[in-house]
């Protein structure tokens, strides 16, 4: 990870998600939280930024979250 990691507010702030849908996505395994301190949790900014926008098409597209997960994670 050359980046810094980025907090769920910046995750939140930067991709036009709201906090409830990242949690989510972090409970089913879309989205992986790379380390927490305190009560921030923190990401690879790098996994969310190609991550997120395909989330977001395959939802669009008639996808169920399941569905995602299942692609998302074999890649």
């Amino acid at each position: 990870m050359a980046e810094k990691l980025i907090s769920s507010k910046e995750v939140v702030e930067k991709f036009g998600i709201s906090y409830p849908m990242l949690t989510h996505y972090t409970n089913i395994g879309l989205l992986h939280m790379v380390a927490k301190r305190g009560n921030r949790r923190l990401y690879d900014p790098e996994e969310i930024k190609s991550r997120i926008p395909k989330i977001k098409e395959m939802v669009n597209e008639g996808y169920s979250l399941r569905l995602v997960v299942k692609q998302l994670n074999q890649d």
